[in-house]
């Protein structure tokens, strides 16, 4: 397996502890992990840190990280999200060991082992209904109580199953259930339900089975046929942790994996319930699992993010046991780095404003080259045209400038950046007063020098109106207004979106970027990093950018 990058140094944390010195004293010659997601949607950020910290460790360590599709619960799973999860694994840059593996790989093998766990007297039939047995299971403070068809014979519970197995039962009619402690204050060992009958149609093996196996019972056994050596899972498994190990200890497996358990993210300003996103989609609240919006990574993808970015951003926060509660200013931060260092530099006009260059002259006023990057020579460099009519920023221009104002002002100079010094001689106006064209004048000394006698300090972006593009511009915010959409327990998570998520603007590009292709990622100057839409943007046709992230971190001032 390989990753696409150069990885930092790791951050050390416990589960690197365990490794090492699983490792040094011969416990295991080598690692083998594995990311075992359901194909029953779409993977988030959350599933990032677990792709990461898997992939990572097995890279760290010259290991192996197996991909596991969990696909025990068949009314809820599809090609479609085994496909983007697939997708998103390599996307983030790795490569799992071997063949994707399945679950349901090993089907006949699970009912072997469940066929024995009955032969020892571990595992029953049970025809209590879902209703009586969660009655029948006791509470946190109160023991349960065995079933009265706990004790059946090791040769009747053989029959029955093998019977559920043939359909002859109808669904939900039976489960099989380990025998293990009613009385246990860990209510995951009061005789789990490891068979259920479920007559749906599996996305792997059709209709060739109408019992599943449930999840406790099939993970642990799958991590052994696997010859895993640490099963890395979130906290919520803590506690089931006792039935993995009871599990494998009564199998004849071939090995008994570790099972470790981490924190999961949770990050702030967004969403990871599967639930909760599901209505999003579902409810039009946004375009799809690939809005730009999204925490999916579907949707981290198609808004810009880099797959380094997000890399360093699972690497900065860490694993721990304690709360992992990030701030989304963390991952924009990661983004924001990573996208400094590797795309290029073009200029882009989302709030445009015209300018008229009144002592413009046809073949005496010039253009320059201008690099790609400054501290990139090797990106290359374009020519930045210039002509009588330029657009502006609407924004850098003020009738009555704030205190400490640096951009184009009545009477005042800027420089156009990579151009001349102008000043502004007149603003034009609408009926209603609205400024909707300036009449500026070059000083033609002032191409690629300063002026002299005087400083001008501002330095605005601009672009020829002769020759830049029309562009489709989305400019992305977060998806909430508050840091924990669904942490106020009397109001709906929906309550909270951000009616300006998103903003659809007619802007204007350099012509450098005509034939982008989807997902090329720049910074447009002074505005922000963008990306090329990965759906709707045509190179040398229709051309669409979404905001990835802004240059600086406006938010976190903005809301404090």
């Amino acid at each position: 397996m390989s990753s696409s990058d150069n990885t930092p140094i790791p951050v050390p944390h416990f589960i690197r502890n365990i490794i090492e010195a699983d490792l040094a004293s011969g416990k295991h010659k080598s690692i083998v992990t594995r990311f075992p997601p359901e194909p029953n949607g779409y993977l988030h950020v959350g599933h990032a840190k677990s792709i990461c910290l898997n992939f990572g460790l097995a890279l760290d360590y010259q290991g192996r990280c197996n991909l596991r599709f969990d696909d025990t619960n068949p009314e809820k799973e599809s090609e479609e999200y085994a496909r983007s999860i697939q997708d998103d694994v390599r996307w983030l840059g790795f490569q799992w060991d071997g063949e994707v593996r399945w679950a349901s790989d090993y089907f006949e093998a699970l009912y072997d082992y469940a066929v024995e766990l009955i032969r020892q007297g571990k595992a029953y039939v049970d025809d209590l209904s879902a209703e009586a047995m969660r009655e029948y299971r006791g509470t946190l403070t109160a023991p349960g109580r065995n079933s009265p068809y706990r004790d059946r014979p090791a040769a009747e519970n053989i029959d029955l199953f093998a019977r559920m197995r043939a359909g002859e039962f109808p669904d939900g009619s039976k489960v099989l259930r380990a025998k293990i402690d009613m009385a246990s204050p860990n209510i995951n060992l009061r005789d789990p339900a490891i068979y259920r009958i479920r007559r749906a149609h599996h996305i792997r093996t059709g209709d060739q089975w109408c019992i599943y196996p449930m999840y406790d019972y099939t993970h642990c056994i799958s991590d052994a046929l696997e010859n895993i050596t640490h099963s890395l899972c979130t906290l919520e498994f803590e506690d089931h942790r006792p039935l993995y190990d009871w599990v494998l200890d009564q199998l004849p497996v071939p090995c008994h994996p570790q099972q470790i358990e981490f924190s999961r993210l949770e990050l702030q300003y967004t969403l990871t319930s599967k639930r909760k996103l599901n209505q999003l989609v579902t409810e039009n609240l946004v375009s799809g699992w690939d809005d730009p919006r999204m925490p999916t990574i579907t949707g981290m993808r198609r808004r810009g993010y880099t797959p380094e970015g997000i890399r360093e951003f699972a690497r900065r926060i860490g694993i721990s046991k304690s709360d992992n509660v990030v701030d989304m200013s963390v991952l924009e931060g990661c983004i924001r780095e990573d996208m400094e260092v590797r795309v290029p530099r073009v200029m882009a006009v989302v709030k445009p404003l015209k300018v008229v260059i009144t002592n413009f002259v046809e073949g005496e006023t010039q253009s320059r080259e201008a690099g790609f990057h400054p501290n990139h020579p090797e990106f290359g460099s374009r020519v930045v045209p210039f002509s009588k009519e330029i657009w502006i920023e609407a924004d850098d221009f003020a009738e009555t400038p704030p205190p400490g104002w640096q951009r184009l002002v009545p009477g005042g100079e800027v420089r156009l950046r990579y151009s001349y010094v102008i000043k502004c001689d007149e603003a034009i106006k609408d009926a209603v007063g609205n400024v909707v064209e300036l009449r500026c004048s070059i000083d033609p000394d002032t191409l690629g020098k300063n002026p002299q006698g005087r400083k001008v300090k501002g330095v605005i972006h601009w672009l020829s109106v002769e020759h830049a593009l029309a562009a489709e511009v989305r400019l992305y915010d977060r998806l909430f207004t508050v840091a924990e959409p669904d942490g106020d327990k009397a109001r709906d998570f929906r309550e909270f979106i951000n009616p300006e998520s998103l903003t659809v603007v007619q802007g204007w590009v350099e012509a450098a970027v005509r034939d982008a292709a989807p997902e090329t990622r720049y910074q447009f100057e002074r505005l922000g990093y963008f990306c090329a839409d990965r759906r709707d943007h045509q190179p040398g046709g229709k051309l669409v950018f979404n905001r990835t992230v802004t240059l600086k971190d406006s938010w976190t001032k903005e809301q404090g």
